[in-house]
């Protein structure tokens, strides 16, 4: 969908100019489409109160407001022709595609304990990703560790994940593909999770001892589980290999919580950091309001 249609289709009202930004639409200071200097990545149904369910309008829109990366957390449940349209649309449009999840259990223990069917499955998750990681382009797949085995002792639970994830590496390392794993927090979103710490996730890395797995250090849930974001980030620092943003409480955009997010962009920044950071949230406002305030929201924390 064209910038000029979507405007006069838009809930906003048939009495607005066509081409109006966004910004003068809500009585804001105009927003400027030129790109963000960081590499900030929307997921689906971030922006669908501006322009509705389909992805490639999704996509068109956000490339309209300057975004020119994008990743898709549940992009394995997409059929082999969306998933197919996705990639050509971003490709059409110059933008680079991150992390999607190749595999994942919120009700089993999978990498934590022996059951050998829970393990056999998340193998066959990783082959079946190679092919989506291949259509889109991307070296990046996000490995959840699925739920703690609360039988075994914690060491016997990091040595089994450690275990699984080195047989992981086997399977991506051929193709370049690196594996993110991602602390999730106890105390709000997933209270039986495995892996729910920093540190937690950096011995497995060292343990596994590949360049192929890293760290996706989701600032929203680091602030939660552990706070003392910067000193844990430059603790972790050489392990750390994606990032993922939400603002707490809430779970919505910069600046509707407590994280300093201009300062957090630019320690990472500053350290040397160019990849991408992916938006992990909802919107605080509905409709074409509340993607217009997600947009203005990371103009105000573009550092880079």
């Amino acid at each position: 969908m064209s910038r000029r249609r979507f405007i006069k289709n838009s809930l906003v009202g048939s009495t607005l100019l066509a081409a109006a930004p966004i910004g003068s639409i809500l009585g804001e200071a105009p927003l400027l489409a030129e790109p963000f200097k960081l590499k900030f990545s929307p997921d689906f149904g971030l922006f669908k109160g501006a322009v509705g369910d389909n992805p490639l309008d999704q996509i068109q829109w956000a490339y309209d407001q300057g975004f020119r990366a994008w990743e898709s957390t549940g992009l394995k449940n997409r059929s082999v022709q969306e998933q197919e349209a996705i990639s050509r649309k971003l490709q059409d449009l110059g933008m680079e595609f991150g992390q999607f999840v190749g595999t994942l259990s919120f009700s089993k223990v999978t990498f934590a304990g022996k059951v050998k069917e829970n393990r056999n499955q998340v193998i066959q998750d990783a082959k079946k990703s190679l092919e989506i990681a291949h259509r889109m382009n991307t070296k990046t797949v996000h490995i959840v560790l699925g739920l703690a085995d609360t039988r075994l002792s914690y060491d016997f639970q990091m040595a089994n994940a450690a275990e699984l994830l080195a047989r992981l590496v086997e399977i991506y390392q051929p193709k370049g593909i690196t594996m993110v794993i991602e602390p999730m927090n106890h105390k709000i979103d997933h209270p039986g999770m495995f892996l729910h710490t920093v540190p937690q996730a950096y011995a497995l890395v060292k343990a596994v001892g590949s360049r192929y797995l890293k760290i996706l250090f989701d600032i929203y849930h680091v602030q939660i589980q552990e706070g003392n974001l910067l000193p844990t980030l430059d603790l972790a620092w050489d392990e750390v290999g994606y990032f993922q943003i939400g603002d707490t409480p809430g779970r919505n955009e910069p600046g509707t919580g407590e994280i300093n997010y201009v300062n957090v962009l630019q320690h990472i920044h500053q350290k040397g950091y160019r990849g991408f950071l992916g938006l992990e949230h909802g919107a605080s406002l509905s409709g074409i309001e509340g993607a217009a305030k997600i947009v203005r929201a990371y103009r105000a924390i573009d550092v880079g």
